[in-house]
């Protein structure tokens, strides 16, 4: 069997529903100039091949306090899988933790972290990342404003 390959309606879809997760069928068919059944039964496909995943509602940030942003950037002290992985499961455990990226160079991983203050992540920092054994050295980057934000993939 051929593997599941979007084409440009499916992107089309994709695009629009990046824009509002809640568009209608009947308005994303009018926008692509199809009928609402075959709308349906591409959107079904392309949840099941996971090329969309939930869908969720984006907060403003500042309307409910959570306006400190940190981008701590961590070595770890071997590069071990056994560490390497202990690392990646426990930041899954911390709801601080936005994001997680494994790096390359200088730096094992970087983190986005948004929390009220500089005091809750100054003792985020203390009492869930320094205190792990394989944590090396942590330096902490910290956003001043916030110049862009998305989350739509552009489809080059």
């Amino acid at each position: 069997m051929e593997p599941f390959k979007p084409d440009q309606t499916d992107i089309g879809i994709m695009k629009l529903l990046q824009e509002d997760g809640r568009m209608p069928y009947k308005e994303l068919a009018d926008k692509l100039g199809k009928t609402i059944n075959p709308i349906t039964e591409r959107i079904k496909k392309l949840k099941a091949e996971e090329y969309i995943g939930p869908t969720v509602t984006l907060l403003n940030l500042q309307k409910i306090g959570a306006t400190f942003i940190a981008f701590p950037h961590i070595n770890l002290t071997n590069h071990l899988e056994q560490t390497m992985t202990m690392f990646k499961e426990k930041m899954l455990e911390y709801p601080e933790v936005m994001e997680c990226y494994h790096l390359t160079g200088h730096y094992d991983f970087m983190l986005k972290v948004i929390l009220p203050s500089m005091a809750h992540y100054n003792t985020f920092l203390k009492e869930k990342i320094s205190v792990l054994p394989y944590v090396g050295s942590i330096q902490s980057f910290l956003a001043l404003s916030e110049v862009k934000k998305t989350t739509a993939y552009p489809f080059l």
